[in-house]
């Protein structure tokens, strides 16, 4: 069994709901928003605090691993042999496709979804944290690469501090926030004719039979197997026959 997370380590599954909210997430999308905690991995407010394994040159693909592409037939990613994909994970955006990678031991690591038409929004900002940045070359759109991101957000307003951080990852088109503080997360990426999200969260408090032991804090979460897999699996995504 993990241990109970610290509490200033503590993903709050209300206020990630909330922060997907404000982006414009349709309300049946999984939770994919997440903030920061104070930590000696990454540095508060700012966005090159973390640069992560920054590469142009996509992981070799290792072995075993399967290619998904999705019904439409416009995009393709890997994943390991031991997880699945669901398909359809819901009712898709019109002409668009809403997918769930899964792990074996039955937790959804990343959602991909395109034909989305909502537009972040930024209510707030909020202290933020970057652990992990690479760039996504293959989704390119007029020679402007999206990238992946691991990062997290604190709700200073928060009564109890336990629930008022989330943790996130995916592919974001956003420009890196700067300074102390930035919007609500957003993992939304530009792809035609609109945009789409490939992405997950991280949850310290996740106690699932299977899960990654002794994981409580984002920085130890990024020296898994598991954060290694779902990472290169997001980064994978490519136009499909690429």
């Amino acid at each position: 069994m993990r241990p109970a997370a610290s509490t200033a380590t503590v993903v709050c599954a209300f206020f990630a709901a909330a922060l997907l909210a404000g982006c414009g997430s349709p309300a049946s999308a999984p939770a994919t928003g997440s903030p920061p905690a104070t930590s000696a991995g990454a540095s508060p407010g700012t966005a090159s605090a973390s640069p992560g394994t920054a590469t142009s040159s996509p992981a070799p693909v290792p072995a075993g691993w399967k290619t998904f592409t999705t019904s439409d037939g416009t995009l393709a990613f890997d994943y390991p042999e031991a997880w699945r994909i669901v398909d359809p994970a819901g009712p898709p955006a019109e002409g668009g496709v809403f997918v769930a990678l899964v792990s074996d031991y039955g937790r959804t690591m990343a959602t991909l979804r395109t034909g989305m038409t909502s537009g972040a929004e930024c209510p707030e900002k909020l202290p933020f944290m970057v652990y992990d940045t690479e760039p996504v070359p293959a989704l390119a759109q007029d020679g402007e690469a999206p990238r992946f991101v691991y990062e997290g957000r604190t709700d200073p307003a928060a009564s109890d501090p336990s629930r008022g951080m989330t943790f996130g990852y995916g592919i974001t088109s956003e420009p890196e926030p700067f300074g102390d503080t930035a919007c609500p997360i957003s993992h939304y990426f530009t792809w035609p004719p609109n945009r789409a999200m490939f992405s997950g969260i991280y949850d310290p408090f996740d106690t699932t039979p299977g899960a990654p032991q002794n994981v409580d804090t984002p920085e130890v979460y990024m020296d898994t197997t598991e954060y290694q897999d779902v990472k290169q699996a997001i980064t994978s995504l490519r136009p499909a026959g690429k």
